[in-house]
Order: structure tokens, then sequence, then C-alpha cells
């Protein structure tokens, strides 16, 4: 989830600051504090940051060094006990706001659509792990969905499919599921995730998970994506995946790479990356060690706010931690934030 009143309220002041129309920063931080709500809104919930693939684009491959772990299911449902999802009136106005705002149809499916209907209402069960990978994700979808009510999604690799562990986790309540798919051939396939994923039998589980569902008649949306990587064949790949895919039920985007900052390949035009990181006032992050960090791209748990073993999330959120946090993305004094990661900041947006 991220905080939709959060993204309404500062809308203007946000159009202000990326105009440079704006140089208080004292009178930037009172807006956002007014605007911020007090009660945390949680982004994702990472059950495990246990991964068997090697993908070229992901920095956990070669920069991630905390332990392998998964959350423990009594902190998960501590952690589920203190969220609640938006109301029907609260979606209703976010879903006018931001197709009027941004022109982006709510029947359309693309990265942006994915972003701003889907993402800003779903609990997200993945990090810098598989959740496949998780034994207990079943049983955390069927907790969240019989306690709050929330909508849930998670990506995983699909070589990773279990067709028998992932009906049960889509008959639990499981409402979007997400597979990635780099090519059409095998080598290429294993050239970007690692030896360990392919498409030809990742293509068939797909396919057998559709089956299912439309047998059982299950809910859980089936979405594919493919990464622009940049690479030479990339558009005819895309092509290529989308026909394999014509006349199925799934929703299928090209997606942008989340982070490309140790890369560079090219300039997303993704809606949340070409506007500033609003990840301090707009959601909280719990990682696989119980742990409260920057934001889901910290994939080192580099900037730690708090502990959801020992304390609550509303004093975790409204804590000095996070509150000196808040100041350095607007004094432009965090440097993790700055160096790794591709969102902008809104300190370098206060005019000079």
């Amino acid at each position: 989830m991220i905080d939709i009143k959060f993204y309404q309220k500062v809308y203007q002041l946000k159009k202000q600051l990326m105009n440079k129309e704006i140089s208080n920063s004292d009178y930037v931080w009172k807006k956002f504090e007014e605007f911020r709500s007090k009660d945390p809104v949680i982004y994702n919930i990472e059950t495990t940051n246990a991964c068997n693939m090697r993908c070229e684009m992901c920095p956990r491959t070669t920069m991630m060094t905390r332990p392998i772990e998964t959350l423990d299911m009594e902190t998960y449902e501590k952690v589920v006990n203190q969220i609640k999802p938006w109301s029907e009136a609260d979606w209703k106005q976010w879903e006018n706001f931001a197709e009027k705002t941004y022109g982006v149809p709510k029947d359309e499916m693309s990265e942006n659509n994915f972003f701003l209907y889907i993402i800003p209402k779903v609990i997200t069960l993945h990090g810098y792990g598989d959740p496949l990978l998780d034994k207990d994700i079943s049983q955390r979808v069927k907790l969240l969905n019989s306690r709050v009510k929330i909508p849930s999604y998670f990506s995983c690799n699909p070589a990773n499919i279990d067709v028998e562990k992932t009906v049960e986790v889509c008959q639990n309540g499981l409402d979007y599921l997400k597979y990635s798919m780099e090519s059409t051939d095998d080598k290429a396939h294993k050239e970007i995730r690692g030896m360990a994923s392919d498409f030809t039998e990742s293509y068939k589980k797909i396919l057998e998970v559709l089956e299912k569902k439309k047998q059982l008649g299950f809910k859980t949306e089936i979405i594919i994506t493919m990464l622009d990587l940049d690479r030479p064949d990339q558009q005819e790949q895309w092509e290529k995946l989308k026909e394999k895919f014509k006349g199925l039920d799934v929703y299928i985007f090209f997606k942008s790479v989340d982070q490309d900052w140790y890369k560079k390949t090219k300039e997303t035009k993704a809606i949340h990356w070409t506007e500033f990181c609003q990840y301090p006032w707009s959601s909280m992050t719990i990682k696989s060690d119980g742990k409260v960090a920057s934001c889901a791209e910290d994939y080192n748990n580099d900037i730690i706010l708090g502990d959801a073993k020992k304390d609550s999330l509303y004093d975790i959120w409204n804590g000095q931690l996070y509150n000196d946090f808040r100041k350095a993305h607007l004094e432009l004094n965090v440097e993790r934030c700055i160096k790794r990661c591709d969102a902008k900041l809104v300190g370098d947006m206060l005019k000079k």
C-alpha cells in the first residue's frame, strides 16, 4: 500500500517543487508533516530474502550481504494486526484522482496502471527474495485475507512454480500474482536470471496455473511482465512474449527496471521514478528480520528505522529515527539514497 491520502494532499505542492518554485525547506517540512498520516501505511512485508536466482539486474545478486532469513509468523501476525485497508469511499476518491491527474485509464494494462490502481491498495509480500521459497506463504496470505481483508500481491520467479502450492496460495485469497519473463529463449533467460531459470518450463507451469484458475474459479489475477533491460532484441522478445499469452487470462505489461543506478542503461518513464521519492512520508517496509528499513529498495538494510518485533508500527513511524530520516531527505544528507537509488530526492527540487 501507499498513502493515497498523502499523495493527493501533496500533489499541488509536489508540482511546485518539481518546477523549482519553492525554496523554503521549513515550509515544505511543515506541509509534509501536516499531510502525513500519523498511522503508518505498510508498503510491503518481505516474508523472506531467500532466492535461488542470479538476476543480472538485481543488486541482491552481487551486493546484498545481509543474512538469509524468513520472517517468523509471530512477528508477521503482529504486523498484520496493525494495518487496515482503505475504505471504499477513500479508494473511489483515489481512482478519480489518479485518472484525472495522470490520464491513465483504470482498465489499461500498463506499468503506470499497475502502479496507480494495484500497488496503492495491496500489501506486497515480497522484497529481495522469492515468496515461493517461504514455506509459510500460503498461511500468510490466508491470515492477511481473513484478518484485515487487504488485497495481497507478490512477484516470484516462474521457474520456482509448484503448481499445487500456487493453487493453495491462490485459493487462500492471493489477489495478484506476478511472473517476470525476460526472454522467450531459454539460453537468454538463463543469461539474464541464472541457470535455475528458463522460459520453456516456466511457460508450461504458468499455463497449468491458468488452467487451474479456470477449473477452480479462484480470483487471483495473473500478471506477466518483461523488464526493459535495453537488450538488442528487447522489442522483438516483447512482441514474442505478448504473442505467447495472446487470448489468455493475464494482465501483461512492459516494465522498467526498478533500480538501474549501478548500470544506467536508460531513463524510465514510470510515474513513481519521474516524481520525487515519497516513501519517507507515505509508506513503511518490514524486512525478513522484522526490522523496519528505509524502503523496499533498501536491499541491504542500510537504514534501519525500528524493529517491528519490539515496538509498535505507530511508535516507529512517528519516532525520532523516522523524523531524522525525513529531514535528511530534505537536506540531501542521506548518502545511501543519493548514491544507491534512482529515485529523485525532494531536497534536489528545492529552488536554489
